[in-house]
């Protein structure tokens, strides 16, 4: 049976393009009840028996039926020889990436992420201190799919920021570890790893069992078991986002080649059904040309059938009356990833306020991004680039507030704060701020 990739075609022109646009653009965030309520009960399970939970629903779940968890925690000497057993241009590429990754997130410390303070004129000291977290968990997906990539953008920013421990969670199904996973986990100066997964593997890492630490914040993506434990937890421990299903969308004058685009829009196609692919531009002649490179390219792909579900359910060409239309529509969408595929993408990006990541020119293809260009590959889904950020150093980080108030300061400052303080009826505040006065 020939596969069919048939994104809907839609045109900023027609009367119903709104409806149309928000139509597949709709994708709902609300887990199976099933889900929440079994993942409720494993968390639960797990914050009260510990690691015999966390071993009933490994094997249950993984196939992986072992006596202690002392046998799903992975030893630095076995991430070493995982490293030394890959390939030597694997090993190369992830030394390689890694070090882009961690420049990326150098610059990025000391442009956002240093303690500061300043003196005013009365010698009262006003400041923020930045300081790491202690311990961080980062829950790398496996089973289906192996992502030593993830590993990467996970804990390099946490490294980089001073986290005094990397705690790695990734599911072994029958047992079966990913060299390049553990290598990555290697390079990227994992404390420890355990093969666990699921929704069993969040609640040890945020509450805590007899071999499992508990940790102090919980990143990286997982099914919809590991989101919805991720939401359950997060006030016990911090989360990076929930994330939803992959995004891209192009925004595309017709210079550049359109097999590179079509392939563009199958990289992310290729995760899942549900991902979402979009071209916007404003010649309808070029978005013609992508729909037959998408024909004629798709055949060859391995992952050819979820991309044709992706495409047809959720992708869409959509011609435009121009570029800076296309440019209010991609702020519309807010995507996690936007690639600026033109001869001058300076002139459009000062027009983009809002998107997880930007890619800047034909040849910034979005997938140099997820592995080594060096920003962190995970970016707000769904919209949630409106008010959200990619993972970074700061989210390793916390930050206190300084204040010492001079002699000086206190006649003025306790003026005013008892002022304020009778004013809302807490005169224990006011007398607190009185008894410095002279």
């Amino acid at each position: 049976m020939k596969l069919i990739a048939a994104p809907a075609r839609l045109s900023t022109a027609t009367a119903s393009f709104d409806a149309e646009f928000k139509a597949r653009l709709h994708w709902s965030a609300d887990t199976d009840a099933a889900i929440e309520q079994r993942v409720a009960d494993i968390l639960a399970d797990v914050q009260q028996r510990g690691d015999a939970a966390v071993l009933e629903y490994t094997a249950r779940f993984d196939g992986l039926d072992v006596a202690s968890m002392g046998q799903l925690e992975l030893t630095q000497a076995e991430l070493k020889a995982a490293f030394d057993t890959i390939p030597a241009a694997q090993r190369h590429a992830l030394e390689a990436a890694a070090r882009r990754v961690r420049s990326y997130h150098e610059a990025q410390k000391k442009a956002s992420g240093e303690s500061w303070s300043y003196r005013d004129e009365d010698g009262t000291l006003l400041g923020q201190k930045v300081t790491p977290l202690d311990r961080v968990g980062i829950y790398v997906p496996g089973g289906k799919a192996a992502y030593p990539s993830s590993v990467l953008m996970n804990a390099i920013p946490a490294h980089v920021a001073g986290v005094g421990e990397i705690i790695m969670v990734v599911p072994t199904p029958k047992g079966e570890k990913n060299a390049l996973v553990l290598a990555a986990a290697y390079v990227a100066g994992v404390t420890r790893a355990f093969t666990i997964g699921g929704a069993q593997a969040v609640a040890a890492l945020a509450y805590g069992t007899q071999t499992v630490p508990k940790v102090d914040k919980i990143t990286g993506p997982g099914n919809a078991y590991v989101a919805s434990a991720k939401k359950r937890v997060f006030g016990t421990v911090g989360i990076d986002m929930i994330a939803g299903p992959s995004e891209i969308l192009v925004l595309a004058d017709g210079s550049t080649p359109a097999d590179w685009v079509a392939m563009d829009l199958f990289s992310q196609a290729e995760h899942d059904e549900l991902a979402q692919s979009i071209l916007l531009c404003p010649d309808a002649a070029y978005i013609d040309a992508v729909q037959a490179a998408i024909d004629r390219l798709l055949p060859e792909m391995p992952r050819a059938e979820i991309i044709a579900k992706s495409l047809t359910g959720r992708g869409a060409l959509i011609h435009t009356r121009s570029m800076q239309e296309a440019c209010e529509i991609s702020n519309r969408i807010a995507p996690e990833h936007l690639e600026v595929s033109s001869r001058d993408p300076h002139k459009w990006e000062p027009l983009l306020k809002h998107a997880g990541a930007i890619f800047l020119g034909a040849y910034t293809s979005e997938s140099l991004g997820d592995y080594c260009a060096g920003p962190n590959h995970v970016l707000p889904t769904s919209g949630t680039a409106r008010f959200s950020s990619p993972l970074g150093v700061y989210d390793f980080q916390k930050r206190s507030s300084l204040i010492e108030v001079s002699e000086a300061g206190a006649q003025v400052l306790g003026k005013i704060a008892a002022e304020l303080a009778y004013g809302e009826g807490l005169q224990a505040h006011a007398r607190a701020a009185e008894m410095r006065l002279k």
